[in-house]
């Protein structure tokens, strides 16, 4: 039986007159890097080290401000020290968030740091929302706000990501901003978490799982955004923890780039992220977390964390180029 796609009509622009295109410049990066690999930066006060927290206390006091600049001071250190290595940095809003404005600032300071020192930044917020409240999603973190005098930007992240499950109503804004700001987004698709297929793996009435309508929407949406690099700004969120889908994805949606969590902490091998990749040995981006910011738990010198995540950061990129190698798709 066929599959019903969600219908979405996109108001596009001649080529010639957009920003640059999001996915050539991922592919550049990455291609400058040789590294398809992203470091997420989701900073945890217990986990920051002590050092920094006491010279925050000493200026603001215990209060969450404090909280918020030992994120910002811990961040710069981990950007410093993989900013030649990686293309890109993910900050989780989540974890900014929920120390309210102290800690938004620290992502907004964080994503104009990294931008500054020349990083893609890729926030991961798993937005949606419908009609106007969408728009608004949209227009805050990659498009531009209403103002005094006119537009202008907020967040002013490269890319985000976003929940496809309330339809192409909620969608349909984000691929605007795309075509009119140069930006990108990474839809949901197949999650690394273990619950992922509660939802995602449901089988509908056409005998067709969840994860592969929205991967065949996906594509449809990538097709609106396609860059000079054979790439859309439209990619996908594909966990590394699920090869075999990932190989089944990768066929469905050949031209968007891959989002892949999952890597290291969470199980996923370098092996694993394999099907997530193109012959040309390209289309994936591959996340770490923890085991990169958080590394320098491992030789227990906390003062020393800058160098343990640039170990880790080296470490990481010369795993995933040698699984690439071995599976003779290395294009470096």
């Amino acid at each position: 039986m066929g599959i019903n796609f969600i219908k979405l009509k996109v108001e596009t622009k001649h080529r010639g007159g957009m920003m640059n295109n999001f996915a050539d410049v991922l592919i550049d990066k990455i291609n400058e890097k040789q590294n398809p690999s992203v470091v997420g930066l989701d900073p945890r006060f217990n986990k920051i080290p002590k050092f920094i927290v006491d010279e925050m206390i000493g200026k603001f006091g215990k209060n969450f401000q404090a909280i918020g600049m030992s994120f910002f001071e811990f961040n710069k250190g981990i950007i410093n020290a993989v900013k030649d290595i990686v293309p890109a940095v993910k900050p989780q809003m989540a974890f900014y968030e929920q120390y309210g404005l102290y800690g938004v600032k620290a992502f907004e300071d964080t994503v104009r740091y990294a931008k500054s020192k020349g990083l893609i930044v890729i926030e991961d917020a798993k937005r949606n929302d419908i009609g106007s409240t969408a728009q608004a999603y949209s227009d805050g973190h990659i498009g531009m706000v209403d103002s005094f005098d006119g537009k202008e930007k907020s967040f002013d992240v490269d890319c985000i990501t976003v929940n496809p499950y309330l339809g192409s109503d909620g969608i349909k804004p984000f691929i605007e901003s795309i075509k009119n700001y140069g930006k990108g987004i990474f839809v949901l698709v197949k999650t690394s978490n273990p619950s992922s297929g509660e939802f995602q793996d449901v089988v509908t009435e056409n005998g067709v799982r969840n994860y592969i309508i929205v991967a065949h929407n996906v594509n449809k949406w990538c097709d609106e955004t396609i860059g000079s690099s054979g790439y859309g700004s439209v990619g996908a969120v594909v966990g590394a923890t699920y090869p075999k889908q990932a190989e089944e994805l990768r066929k469905i949606m050949p031209k968007s780039i891959f989002l892949v969590p999952g890597y290291g902490a969470q199980g996923g091998s370098a092996k694993d992220i394999l099907p997530c990749f193109n012959k040309d040995g390209l289309g994936a981006i591959v996340n770490s977390s923890r085991g990169i910011i958080f590394a320098y738990e491992k030789n227990g010198r906390p003062e020393d964390f800058e160098n343990a995540s640039q170990e880790a950061a080296l470490k990481m990129k010369d795993d995933i180029n040698n699984a690439l190698k071995e599976a003779g798709i290395w294009r470096w």
